[in-house]
């Protein structure tokens, strides 16, 4: 390796790209020689010259795919790269510390959290939410979830029990549309919801039997009007929101009403006017399942995770399971990334683990992704990058990662590069309290759910009762 005064002075060649308009370089410079001992900060300037920006604007550099985050000399040595050769270096805007907004309280803690604004996967093209008119649906094990506005208010609250409301707590609500919302419970039921602006009021309109356990997940696709969940009973449900479409409710499922008179036991009449069944039931799986989506690409195949350590691919059309991918540890949580191709699994083993669903991928694990210290229970994508994803931990924090930076995963089971986070977010109420760090285990503070959205940020729930707002500042993402 070369001295220190040889770092300095030594030279590299490279040339400088990008894949974003806005920041491209006017005139190509070609190739540059710069020194070797020129690190992010050094090559930022740079660009900022080459581009005559007013104000300086932080850049990230990738060569071969990976960040550099040392001297570009340290990383031709890690990499056994030449520096006789020109290296293409990409530069990204750098990634904004994500920074706290806003928390709302709940009354108990809160299981799971989605996000309504114009980008949501809810919304249809011909529908519109307006800046300012975003809302957040949060869910709790008070039985209850909650709708609010962006100025930390309740604007509306599901129904308790006997008005067709959930019998326990809830474990996972997602949006459907603008006006229509599901929830899942432990109450072993999934339910759908009218939701009015106007008269801010929900109204349960669907109760949907079909789970023997707990429903702790559900993924919608508004298009096809299609819900998956995952139960602790092991299987996964495929249902329908529309009445006429769904079939009959088991009737060994739905709880029974007792005649005191005649000692008999009858259904219970459903307070929504309406009970049904699944369209289908998928097993296979031998432990508890925790999560179950679509394909982003294709809303008849979907993908589920289990504590049984695997990850299963279904043809929704069929209801057959057409590949079992087979990790180390039981999975908690799961995610897709579409543009890279990739799912994420978070594990008891309190890693991430990157698979290639694809027939053809000669590997089960890509990359693992590590940092946090207790179960990953709840994932997200970067809704504006194929690169970005964000985790939720028992450990008390969210962490924001992008695949992109990785370092030789030596010792890794399986091979594969490892990745480290890039900002870790705690939860703001250890800042009340006067704490710099959430205690071992995450005690107190465990986060159960993250989602994030292109125009809110990150918002995440958990054991603290807290609805947690963070987003990071004036940015255009890469």
């Amino acid at each position: 390796m070369a001295s220190t005064e040889e770092t300095k002075t030594a030279q590299v060649r490279i040339q400088l790209t990008t894949r974003y308009p806005d920041i491209e370089l006017p005139d190509d410079p070609g190739p540059l020689l710069v020194s070797t001992g020129f690190r992010r900060y050094a090559l930022s300037t740079l660009v900022n010259n080459l581009l005559q920006t007013e104000r300086p604007v932080p850049f990230e550099f990738l060569i071969n795919g990976q960040f550099l985050r040392t001297s570009i000399d340290e990383f031709l040595t890690a990499n056994g790269i030449s520096a006789e050769t020109t290296l293409t270096v990409e530069y990204v805007r750098a990634l904004i510390p994500p920074l706290h907004v806003s928390s709302y309280e709940h009354d108990d803690w809160i299981s799971s959290v989605d996000v309504l604004s114009g980008s949501s996967p809810a919304v249809r093209e011909a529908e519109e939410v307006s800046s300012g008119q975003e809302r957040i649906l949060s869910g709790g094990y008070d039985g209850l979830f909650r709708m609010w506005n962006m100025s930390n208010e309740v604007i509306a609250t599901s129904n308790a029990p006997d008005e067709g409301g959930h019998t326990l707590a809830i474990k996972s609500v997602k949006f459907i549309s603008p006006q229509k919302i599901a929830s899942s419970s432990m109450d072993r039921t999934i339910r759908v919801w009218d939701y009015s602006e106007e008269s801010a009021t929900l109204t349960p309109t669907l109760e949907l039997y079909g789970h023997k356990s707990s429903v702790d997940s559900i993924a919608v696709h508004s298009q096809s009007s299609r819900i998956l969940s995952s139960s602790s009973d092991r299987s996964v449900g495929l249902w329908t929101t529309k009445k006429s479409e769904a079939p009959s409710a088991p009737e060994n499922l739905i709880p029974k009403a007792r005649n005191k008179r005649r000692k008999l036991s009858h259904p219970t009449p459903s307070k929504t006017g309406t009970q049904r069944g699944p369209l289908s039931l998928l097993t296979g799986h031998t432990d508890v399942v925790s999560s179950a989506i679509f394909s982003p690409t294709d809303h008849t195949v979907g993908y589920s995770a289990s504590w049984d350590h695997t990850i299963r691919t279904w043809d929704l059309t069929t209801s057959a399971c057409v590949d079992t991918r087979t990790t180390a540890h039981p999975l908690l949580s799961l995610a897709a990334m579409n543009g890279a191709n990739l799912l994420a699994a978070g594990t008891s083993a309190r890693h991430i683990t990157m698979i290639d669903p694809r027939a053809s991928a000669t590997t089960i694990a890509a990359m693992t992704l590590r940092g946090h210290t207790n179960g990953v229970v709840s994932l997200a994508a970067d809704p504006d990058s194929p690169y970005g994803l964000v985790s939720g931990s028992h450990d008390g924090t969210c962490r924001v990662w992008d695949i992109r930076s990785v370092r030789p995963g030596v010792g890794e089971v399986g091979g594969g590069q490892v990745g480290e986070s890039v900002y870790v977010i705690p939860r703001e109420i250890l800042k009340e309290k006067g704490k710099s760090k959430a205690p071992v285990g995450g005690e107190g503070l465990k986060v159960f759910g993250v989602c994030w959205d292109k125009h809110v940020g990150i918002v995440s729930v958990g054991e603290d009762k807290r609805v947690q707002v963070n987003k990071a500042g004036d940015i255009i993402r890469t």
